[in-house]
């Protein structure tokens, strides 16, 4: 068996059906399995799964277990010398798949191959990036990093400068095409399952980095993000704005100094503190001039909570 992919779905019924069409339609060339694990969808994907595509392997959880652990379940299921994470809301273009494998089948030292992604806009997204820092959640929270996006060094934890248009060596690739080779994962052991969302794949990247093994992004493969990736995370947008905190901050404790974990913390905490001061007064604005505000209020809401929970450790 060539490539295992590993899909977790929640709630994303009329996509995953898109994402799965274009996997039997564009992979023609290699021997592959399709393993999904349901997190407890309640829209009819299992339901679709099994009458549409009948040779997928379903894993059903009773409980939404997370991105980190349903993709473990996946993983100790595969068969391939090649786990690829696939997010359900992806379409494969021109053998994406295909064409990965034998990028890594030539490259030996590669633990994980990300490829180009592709949203609305006719540019690659963003889905590499450097390892979480002090310096760079300084930089973050100062606004310099938006500011002077394009300058190698503020904007060096997303290289906004760099077009996604040639191959490089990288610190993470996203976990939305994620090719992993199986014999780094034997060797450096699943996805952590402290990471509820958000931060498992950085913190996988880590460790495949620490133990020798280099990650990269190729352009030579290329898949559509169904707009932009926004349609599968709208559900749970406040969790995923508190979660997004909670997890960096695992990854700090876990593999940084007390003294980064601190600093880290409580510069998470001034920035969701002043993102919450400058929305609300925003969403009061646009409120008196007449303007539909839930979108802003609920924003103001999510960066409140962010707050409270960098202070207190309190979730929603």
């Amino acid at each position: 068996m060539d490539v295992s992919i590993v899909i977790v779905n929640w709630n994303t019924r009329e996509i995953l059906r898109d994402c799965l069409t274009s996997v039997y339609t564009q992979t023609n060339n290699v021997q592959f399995e399709v393993i999904i694990i349901d997190n407890a969808s309640s829209d009819g994907s299992i339901e679709m799964i099994r009458s549409q595509f009948p040779d997928v392997i379903l894993l059903a959880n009773d409980t939404n277990r997370g991105f980190a652990a349903a993709n473990n379940q996946g993983i100790i299921r595969a068969k391939g010398r090649y786990v690829l994470l696939l997010n359900s809301d992806t379409i494969i273009c021109d053998a994406a798949i295909e064409k990965t494998i034998a990028y890594a089948d030539d490259h030996k030292d590669v633990a994980v191959v990300g490829c180009q992604v592709y949203g609305k806009k006719e540019i690659p997204q963003i889905t590499c990036f450097c390892f979480p820092s002090v310096l760079n959640l300084f930089l973050e929270t100062s606004a310099l990093s938006r500011i002077f996006k394009n300058n190698h060094f503020f904007g060096r934890e997303y290289m906004r400068w760099w077009l996604r248009d040639t191959e490089r060596q990288v610190d993470v690739v996203a976990g939305v095409f994620m090719l992993v080779r199986r014999e780094a994962i034997d060797k450096v052991g699943l996805m952590d399952e402290d990471y509820f969302f958000l931060y498992e794949e950085t913190d996988w990247c880590y460790r495949f980095s620490k133990a020798g093994w280099k990650t990269i992004f190729w352009p030579g493969a290329k898949i559509i993000h169904v707009d932009g990736g926004r349609q599968s995370r709208k559900q749970a947008n406040l969790k995923i704005m508190v979660q997004s905190q909670k997890s960096m901050l695992i990854f700090f404790r876990k593999h940084y100094s007390l003294i980064e974990y601190l600093s880290a913390r409580l510069l998470l905490t001034i920035r969701c503190g002043l993102r919450c001061v400058i929305q609300g007064l925003l969403t009061v604005y646009q409120k008196l001039m007449g303007q539909d505000v839930t979108y802003q209020a609920e924003k103001t809401r999510g960066f409140w909570l962010s707050f409270k929970f960098c202070v207190l450790g309190r979730e929603p």
